[in-house]
């Protein structure tokens, strides 16, 4: 059974990022320059922003790389609106200079994540939501972009294209998220395709709300890509 410390298992999330990245850059290869401006599976986002956004994410992750390399503090983002800048001017970008960066920045982040060894790994820095991890944890960071977002483009990958250990460690993650924020309801998720289940929630004076269905869908629910309209609760946002 999968467990949360996979996120910092390098010999697992190293190898994702590269197969995400490799995912990521042939869905956005085959998009054509106008299919790039048409809208994503995030609302209010075309293919554009998401393909900025990914760029952009792997620009941040290298800063937080450098910071574990060298000592000295190096946010992802200054702030939030400096993010949220940043992704609205990427997506204006020709399609080649996007495609080209989309390319060039995962590259720089794997040369700066190879330049870390067994103790800046450990190194601790602060992730774009303020938490403080170790550096070891940047792969798996990026492992929910490059994967996530190759879904969100829009082209033909779901979540059933994801390798089944991983969409059980998201689901990990995911839970343990949602199971923070303070309206989230109690859900035991008990996938079809699966011997385990998740539990979202405090514990509750009732029985838990069931949720059945195969864990790709039910990772695609909790992430906020798909509805269930089966489900008799509403889960707040992931992040």
């Amino acid at each position: 059974m999968t467990t949360r410390t996979t996120r910092h298992d390098l010999t697992v999330t190293v190898p994702w990022m590269r197969e995400g990245t490799a995912v990521l850059t042939r869905v956005a290869d085959g998009l054509t320059d106008d299919d790039l401006s048409a809208a994503s599976a995030l609302p209010g986002w075309t293919r554009a922003h998401v393909i900025g956004h990914v760029a952009r994410n792997a620009e941040a992750l290298t800063r937080l790389a450098t910071w574990a390399r060298t000592g000295v503090p190096n946010p992802m983002y200054a702030n939030r609106g400096q993010r949220a800048a940043e992704i609205e001017s990427s997506a204006t970008l020709p399609p080649e200079v996007l495609r080209s960066q989309l390319t060039s920045t995962a590259a720089e982040l794997g040369d700066a994540l190879a330049a870390l060894d067994a103790t800046t790994w450990q190194a601790e820095v602060r992730s774009a939501l303020g938490r403080t991890v170790p550096a070891a944890q940047i792969p798996w960071m990026r492992v929910r972009e490059v994967w996530l977002h190759a879904i969100d483009l829009a082209s033909g990958t779901t979540f059933a294209d994801l390798p089944a250990p991983l969409t059980d460690v998201l689901l990990d993650d995911v839970t343990a998220t949602l199971s923070t924020r303070p309206v989230c309801p109690a859900v035991r998720l008990a996938p079809t395709d699966r011997d385990r289940t998740w539990d979202v929630g405090p514990t509750p004076a009732e029985p838990r709300a069931v949720i059945e269905a195969p864990a790709s869908e039910l990772l695609a629910w909790t992430t906020g890509r798909t509805p269930r309209p089966t489900a008799p609760v509403t889960l707040p946002t992931w992040l």
